[in-house]
C-alpha cells in the first residue's frame, strides 16, 4: 500500500495532507523503560483523505502489534454490563440462539466471555498466540490466526454472526480482511462492526484522537462505504458510548438469484420455435437490429429458421448479426424478398414498429408478431 493509495477502495489521495504532526508517539502500547529512552523517538504523522472514498487515513507503516488487540478499557464492569446487553439484543433480534459467533481480535477473551453466556457457541481468532493461550485457559474456544489472505476457513465455521470490535481501524488492509471474514460466513449471516467515530473527533475538534496505532478513521458514510464494497450490507449505523463509538450492524451480502432469467430463457425459446414450427424453414423475419434481439436469437437458437433481420437505421445493413451472422437488411427487403411472418423484437420502439409494417408493408399473408417480456403478443 502505497502513500498515494487508499487502503480502503485503493481510490487516490487527495495530494496535500489534511494535517500533519511531529514527533508523535511512535506507538500507543509500546511503552517504554527508563533504559530505552535515548531511543525512543517521536514520528511524524500524516493525515490524508482518500479522493474517492472520502477516508481518513495515515499512510504510514502499521504498528507492530496491529494483528493483536489489546483491551485495557474491557475490565471495566460498565463495559462489560454495557456489552453483555447489547450482544444479548443483537443475539434476540437477529435470531443467533444455538447459532455459532465468531470475534474476530478476541484479545484474552474479555468479550468473548460474555457470549459464553448468551445462548451461542462463540468462537475467537486473535494473532497472539499468549492472548490465545489465555482464552483456551479460560475454557474459551480461540484460536490463533488474522483476517487475511491465505488464511483459509477458520474452524468453527461457516458462522452465522461475528463481532469485529475496535480493531477494523488498525488494519493496514481493511478489504483483504474484511473479505476474509465474509469467505467465513454463512450467506446472510449478520454481524457488529465498531470503530472510534470520527464524526465525533471533528464535531469536537479532538486533535490528539490521531495517533499511530490507528491508520484508518472511520465517519459513519466512510464505514458503510468501506463494508459494502467488501461483501456487506449495512442494515444501520449508531453512536455510542456518548458519541465515541460507530457501530454497525452488516449483513452479508447474498449472492443475487437469477435463476428466473433461464426460466425465461427457455420459456420463450419453447415459444419462438412453436411459432417458427408454423411456418416453412426460412420464411419469418425478425425486425430490429438491437442488442436485446441480437441477444435473444443467439440464446434462443432460432437464427437456422430466420430469414432476415430488418432495421431502418442503415449503418446497420448490408452488415451481418453478431455471432449468428443472419443478414441485416433494409424494409424494403420485405416487399423485394418477402416473407410469411415478422418478428418484432425492437423493445420500446415495437409497437412504432408493428404499425410501420401495418401501414407500409400491407398483406393479409403477412403474420405480425410482437416479442414482449411475457410472450409473443399479436400485432
Amino acid at each position: 500500500m502505497t502513500a498515494d493509495v487508499c487502503r480502503a477502495c485503493g481510490g487516490a489521495l487527495f495530494h496535500d495532507p489534511l494535517a500533519r504532526y511531529a514527533n508523535m508517539p511512535k506507538a500507543a502500547q509500546d511503552l517504554p523503560e527508563a533504559s530505552d529512552l535515548a531511543d525512543d523517538l517521536g514520528v511524524d504523522l500524516e493525515v490524508r483523505q482518500c479522493l474517492a472514498c472520502g477516508l481518513v487515513q495515515l499512510p504510514t507503516e502499521p504498528v507492530a502489534y496491529h494483528r493483536e488487540v489489546i483491551r485495557a478499557a474491557a475490565v471495566s464492569d460498565v463495559i462489560r454490563q454495557a456489552k453483555s446487553a447489547q450482544f444479548a439484543g443483537f443475539i434476540d433480534e437477529y435470531g443467533l440462539h444455538g447459532k455459532r459467533m465468531v470475534e474476530v481480535g478476541c484479545g484474552r477473551g474479555e468479550f468473548l466471555s460474555l457470549l459464553r453466556g448468551l445462548d451461542v457457541e462463540a468462537f475467537g481468532l486473535e494473532a497472539s498466540a499468549g492472548a490465545v493461550a489465555d482464552c483456551v485457559a479460560g475454557g474459551l474456544r480461540a484460536m490463533q490466526g488474522y483476517p487475511g489472505e491465505g488464511a483459509g476457513a477458520w474452524a468453527g465455521g461457516p458462522f452465522d454472526g461475528f463481532l469485529l470490535l475496535m480493531f477494523l481501524e488498525h488494519m493496514p488492509d481493511p478489504g483483504v480482511a474484511l473479505r476474509a471474514i465474509a469467505d467465513n460466513l454463512v450467506h446472510g449471516a449478520v454481524g457488529l462492526v465498531e470503530v472510534p467515530n470520527f464524526d465525533m473527533v471533528v464535531r469536537q475538534t479532538l486533535f490528539s484522537e490521531f495517533v499511530a496505532d490507528h491508520l484508518l478513521y472511520f465517519t459513519a458514510p466512510t464505514l458503510r462505504t468501506t463494508l459494502e464494497i467488501n461483501g456487506f450490507e449495512v442494515i444501520r449505523v449508531d453512536e455510542l458510548r456518548d458519541g465515541y463509538v460507530l457501530s454497525a450492524v452488516v449483513r452479508r451480502r447474498k449472492r443475487l438469484d437469477i435463476s428466473g432469467f433461464m426460466e425465461q430463457q427457455k420459456r420463450l425459446t419453447t415459444e419462438l420455435r412453436n411459432y417458427l414450427g408454423g411456418f416453412e424453414a426460412r420464411r419469418v423475419a425478425v425486425w430490429g437490429a438491437g442488442h436485446q434481439a441480437f441477444a435473444t436469437i443467439a440464446m434462443t437458437g432460432i437464427a437456422s429458421d430466420i430469414r432476415y433481420v430488418v432495421d431502418s437505421a442503415p449503418f446497420k445493413q448490408g452488415r451481418y448479426t453478431p455471432a449468428t451472422h443472419l443478414p441485416i437488411v433494409a424494409p424494403e427487403a420485405l416487399r423485394t424478398d418477402p416473407v410469411d411472418a415478422v418478428i418484432v423484437m425492437a423493445a420500446s420502439y415495437s409497437d412504432e414498429v408493428a404499425q410501420i409494417v401495418r401501414q407500409q408493408f400491407d398483406s393479409e399473408e403477412l403474420a405480425v408478431v410482437i416479442l414482449r417480456d411475457n410472450g409473443l403478443e399479436p400485432a
